[in-house]
């Protein structure tokens, strides 16, 4: 059976306040762990309420393992001189779950497209450095639901399988809802196949 790529590397906490300097310009970057899009709108808008007077609050974002999402926003900066070298940093340190956020504050001197592509990504670079970068898994999760004369053949598959239980009702119809990482999946959904009166739910696949 084939062995499904379940690890992902990103960040263990925010990084913070990184300052560097270029021709007066002040770009300082944040690194943050994310595990959903949503998460991204309320960091921003928090970074542009701290600085008032920042020119821009430029970002990029990766999300996912195998169906990878991503964002790059310029903020005003010219097109593709902000974002897209940001999100080049998180391709070049092989992060997702990141979130990369660089603001700038002008300093009276225009920097041009190529300087501005250089500084950006510096500054991305320069927080990515100061990161905690980790080795995550994707989880998957089912829950089961069975006769509670199913029971030891359902401890034995969780046994075997090293499963972790989140959550278990059992009486005499038990429900038990079991999380791992997403490379078990096929092989416990194989031997769920041959436990009769066991039905299965995929809550996350």
């Amino acid at each position: 059976m084939q062995e499904v790529e379940d690890s992902y590397k990103t960040i263990k906490e925010p990084v913070t306040d990184v300052l560097f300097k270029e021709k007066k310009s002040k770009f300082i970057s944040y690194a943050y762990p994310i595990s959903t899009e949503e998460e991204v709108k309320p960091i921003i808008e928090t970074l542009q309420l701290q600085y008032p007077n920042a020119n821009h609050v430029c970002y990029a974002w990766q999300l996912g393992v195998k169906n990878v999402r991503y964002r790059a926003n310029d903020d005003g900066e010219p097109n593709n001189s902000a974002g897209m070298p940001i999100y080049g940093q998180l391709q070049a340190f092989e992060l997702t779950n990141t979130l990369v956020a660089v603001v700038r504050i002008f300093g009276g001197v225009k920097l041009g497209v190529g300087g501005l592509i250089s500084a950006y990504k510096t500054a991305a670079q320069l927080a990515l450095e100061e990161a905690k970068i980790c080795t995550q898994y994707q989880q998957s999760s089912l829950q089961l639901q069975f006769t509670y004369e199913q029971m030891n053949n359902v401890m034995r598959l969780i046994k075997k399988h090293q499963l972790d239980i989140s959550a278990q009702r059992l009486e005499m119809d038990c429900s038990i809802t079991l999380q791992f990482r997403t490379s078990k999946l096929a092989a416990v959904k194989e031997d769920l196949s041959l436990l009769r009166k066991v039905k299965v739910k995929i809550l996350t696949p």
